[in-house]
């Protein structure tokens, strides 16, 4: 009878197990990165609220084939959906502002152009953007149109054969940096994308300061003042609101597992503290209400990997619902933060010190929460799975 394996702390219920060698490469290689690049700065980025060298970094990330890793052509690297879930994970195990810089760029920006926009638009972006020599953004959401897209006021006119685009968005993440934008706007035909050089005249993107989550980000809102635009900038196979959700879903599929990675990191380090940190003659490990914060933490870390490789292993299937993957988003979000919060209570009055990485992730994670659908759209997706009726407008 052959020996079971040894117990692994870091990984108590053998995913390791379920991935290929390919798989561990890409999560090994995206981890030393960010072990060599990040980590050692990122607390400081955090404090001072920037995130500077921004474009090295991208062009970085570019060269691992990290950014719209899951596409094909064009320069990306095609990726699986799993490989691409693993990258997130490890990303947002460094910070989230690091996974959001690449998941807007690859899954929001990129994979619009990708999957609506015409051969040129391909042509042109998609290969400069892989490589991170050109940075994209998204723009969705609007100062006073968030969860309902529907209402934005950014509108786009006909003038002759061009387009006029005049509006607002908010909360974009790269924005300021971008090459390019991803703009989304009414028109008289219904809802309609569009591919925004950042140098186009009447086009501006002012950061957005005194944030207390996602610090070390770029964060901007999106000005469009008239922004003349040739007829050929629109997306050509997106119409209807159908195409900038689409890309969200991409998206939050991402946010399923780099939500974990911020668990992941808080949970190690409470792990660490546990063992290290002495009270009342023994150390905190010993005490069974800290062993028992640190079974419950354990427990929903990994069974929200379990949930992540699933949905992964559907999505390269084919086979992944819109409604699977806002389960996987509700779950794992609320699930990361109160790992991150119970990470806090461990570590006590060094919880809440930029010397370790719990706070820096559990105020990231109240935007991660927000972001890409609130828990409220997601529970309001699933109840409408579950029972057939629309409750949005209720």
């Amino acid at each position: 009878m052959s020996s079971l394996p040894a117990f692994d702390a870091h990984d108590p219920l053998g995913i390791d197990d379920l991935l290929s060698d390919e798989d561990r490469a890409v999560r090994d290689t995206v981890r030393s990165w960010a072990a060599d690049r990040v980590l050692p700065h990122v607390a400081e980025w955090y404090e001072r609220g920037e995130l500077p060298g921004i474009r090295d970094l991208a062009r970085e990330l570019g060269s691992l084939g990290a950014l719209g890793m899951s596409l094909t052509g064009y320069g990306c690297a095609g990726a699986s959906a799993v490989q691409y879930g693993l990258a997130c994970l490890e990303l947002e195990a460094a910070d989230s502002g690091i996974r959001s810089l690449v998941s807007v760029q690859g899954s929001l920006a990129m994979y619009a152009i990708h999957r609506f926009g015409s051969e040129e638009h391909k042509q042109r972006w998609l290969p400069p953007m892989a490589a991170g020599e050109v940075i994209g953004c998204f723009g969705l959401t609007e100062p006073d149109h968030g969860s309902d897209p529907g209402g934005m006021r950014t509108f786009a006119k006909r003038d002759g054969s061009d387009w006029v685009l005049t509006g607002r968005k908010m909360w974009i993440t790269n924005g300021s940096v971008a090459g390019v934008a991803v703009v989304w706007a009414r028109t008289d035909e219904g809802v309609r994308g569009f591919v925004v050089p950042a140098d186009t005249p009447g086009f501006s993107a002012p950061e957005i300061k005194h944030k207390l989550s996602l610090r070390a980000s770029v964060t901007s809102e999106l000005v469009l003042d008239e922004v003349r635009l040739p007829a050929d900038a629109v997306l050509p196979g997106a119409e209807g609101l159908r195409g900038p959700l689409s890309c969200l879903s991409h998206a939050r599929y991402g946010i399923v597992w780099g939500s974990m990675g911020a668990a992941r990191s808080c949970f190690e380090a409470a792990l660490w503290y546990a063992k290290e940190r002495e009270q009342f003659g023994k150390p905190l490990a010993a005490f069974q209400l800290t062993q028992a914060k640190l079974a419950d933490m354990a427990v929903e870390l990994h069974k929200g990997v379990l949930l992540a490789h699933h949905l992964g292993q559907r999505m390269d299937a084919g086979r992944l619902r819109p409604e699977q993957i806002s389960f996987g988003k509700l779950n794992n979000t609320r699930e990361a933060i109160e790992i991150c919060r119970t990470a806090r209570t461990v570590l006590g009055a060094n919880g809440i010190s930029l010397e370790y990485p719990v706070m820096r992730h559990s105020t990231n994670l109240e935007s991660v929460l927000t972001y890409e659908g609130t828990v409220e759209m997601h529970q309001l997706v699933l109840g409408k799975a579950l029972t057939g009726i629309d409750a949005f407008r209720g």
